[in-house]
């Protein structure tokens, strides 16, 4: 990873630290630098490149979690399980195998915050239905045609780098560049926000929530948490490891309070898949499905899927860490007759280093910027605006997005539609 970018007025100038490192993997040239320093500022994202980067960073830069973690400090679960029921009972046993696997109640419960650096390799396709699509209750229905691919685009992916920095599962702060595309996010304890270059500041709707990439093996006391909550559905082997799978579902109230006028979250669940072997957990997924208004009586609907596959586990400081994993996310609009589309991204990430217990890190570096919109959810509120102004939008992206105007992608995150 490099810290260093070139100084590119004067070659004999000094170079400036870079605040969120980059792989080596992205340089070959000075092209990129000359990227870095012009994206960030740039504020009409409308075509090509960026706004595939702008789908992107938007749905798998900085997902949360369907619920917020509370409960404190301490990872201990209730001792009397047999005072739930089956499942839930099923589950808390599970939970407590995974916290020993992770290492223990004292390691776990050491923790007082974290540090990560990691890089990713992100990469988008386009899937659009072919002719006779329908849906049924059963799902995607072709009756005849079949799904192509539209367009794979820059197949060779997009590189980029974050840094984490959290004390708590709501006290976290996040920067992430792709392609030299930057977006921050955060929690303060009282809000998630967001900020990206294509749109200013925004905060989510309803309590805040954890950062999905917390909870991909790097923050297991917060993981341990979330899932004490949980029901066993059973068993399922996922890339040839037997697992159990821990369910859990948003609360109607808490979907509520994430929606708007205009748009509803309808269902938000997310599963834990616990391997049976090591009793880490193996793979994470989660789904959700919203509702926008469209023009007149109509509704478009928006389904996605995020999958994580876990892996390259090592112990730092007595405690079993995540290394290394691969996220796919599968967006669906659908609900009117022309405009159903299929959109597959995928990510590879890797940490490169990680530590415990940092020093100095006061409240003062989780704070929201200053110019912070509140009250509206930023995805929920892209979304909408992208399907009513749909037919302008899709003329502004033709080629790139011939069936998503680039609104509809524009920091829209299904994935974390608890923004709201």
């Amino acid at each position: 990873m490099r810290t260093l970018c070139p100084n590119l007025e004067n070659e004999n100038g000094l170079e400036t630290v870079l605040e969120v490192p980059i792989p080596e993997e992205s340089f070959t040239d000075a092209a990129p630098w000359r990227t870095m320093k012009a994206l960030p500022h740039s504020t009409e994202y409308g075509g090509g490149r960026n706004a595939e980067l702008q789908l992107l960073l938007g749905v798998v830069g900085a997902p949360l979690i369907p619920l917020p973690i509370t409960g404190g400090r301490h990872t201990a679960i209730n001792p009397n399980i047999n005072d739930f029921p089956m499942e839930a009972s099923m589950a808390k046993y599970i939970v407590q195998q995974y916290i020993a696997a992770t290492g223990g109640d004292q390691a776990l419960n050491s923790v007082d915050s974290m540090f990560a650096v990691g890089k990713v390799k992100m990469v988008a396709s386009e899937f659009i239905a072919g002719d006779g699509i329908s849906m049924n209750c059963n799902g995607l229905s072709v009756g005849g045609g079949v799904m192509k691919i539209k367009s794979v685009r820059n197949s060779g992916g997009e590189m980029g780098g974050f840094v984490l920095w959290q004390k708590r599962p709501d006290l976290w702060s996040l920067e992430l560049v792709v392609s030299g595309c930057k977006i921050s996010a955060g929690s303060d304890g009282k809000v998630a926000w967001r900020q990206t270059p294509w749109h200013q500041s925004h905060a989510s709707r309803g309590p805040p929530r954890p950062l999905r990439r917390s909870l991909q093996g790097l923050d297991p006391k917060a993981t341990a948490i979330l899932f004490a909550n949980s029901i066993c559905t059973g068993e399922k082997t996922i890339n040839g490891e037997d697992c159990f799978v821990l369910k859990l579902e948003a609360e109607p109230s808490s979907l509520k309070q994430r929606s708007s006028n205009n748009v509803e979250i309808i269902k938000h669940t997310i599963w834990g898949h616990f391997s049976q072997r090591t009793g880490l957990l193996h793979h994470l997924k989660d789904s959700n499905l919203i509702r926008i208004k469209a023009h007149g009586n109509g509704n478009v609907f928006w389904e996605t899927t995020m999958e994580t596959l876990i892996q390259d586990y090592r112990t730092v400081d007595g405690i079993n860490i995540a290394h290394s994993g691969a996220t796919t996310v599968l967006l669906f609009r659908f609900g009117d007759h022309e405009n159903h589309s299929r959109t597959k991204m995928e990510e590879v990430w890797k940490i490169e280093e990680l530590d415990f217990n940092i020093k100095g890190l006061s409240m003062d570096c989780f704070l929201p910027p200053s110019d912070l919109i509140k009250g509206a959810d930023h995805e929920a509120s892209d979304v909408a605006i992208g399907d009513s102004r749909s037919d302008q939008l899709a003329t502004k992206s033709r080629g790139i997005y011939p069936k998503i105007g680039v609104s509809k992608v524009v920091d829209f995150n299904p994935q974390t539609f608890g923004e709201h």
